[in-house]
């Protein structure tokens, strides 16, 4: 399984960033995205930038990592890594919510 790296860029030459994540830095190929300013956040597979992110998602993204890894270890105590999801209800996405004929929308 491959998961995706959520990244800043701290400097760049041609279709290659230096990157930063929790400290650790290395070089990420940004052919599938294209040129891209220092400040910005990425999501990295395999050393290849796949997306733009706003700060808020790549941060989000990054709790969610923690929160695996932390449960990887058998802690139990991530909630506040979920602040977005904690104290509401779940609600279902558009495209799944009943129609008045009472099916999906297609």
């Amino acid at each position: 399984m491959c998961l995706g790296i959520p990244m800043q860029v701290l400097s760049t030459s041609g279709l290659t960033a230096r990157c930063r994540d929790r400290g650790t830095e290395t070089d990420v190929d940004l052919s599938l995205v294209g040129p891209v300013a220092p400040g910005t956040w990425l999501m990295v597979f395999l050393g290849a930038a796949r997306e733009v992110l706003s700060e808020e998602t790549a941060k989000q993204t990054a709790d969610a990592l923690e929160a695996l890894s932390m449960a990887m270890r058998g802690e139990t105590d991530f909630d506040h890594l979920f602040a977005d999801l904690t104290g509401r209800e779940p609600s279902l996405p558009d495209f799944l919510k009943p129609t008045e004929h009472g099916t999906s929308k297609p």
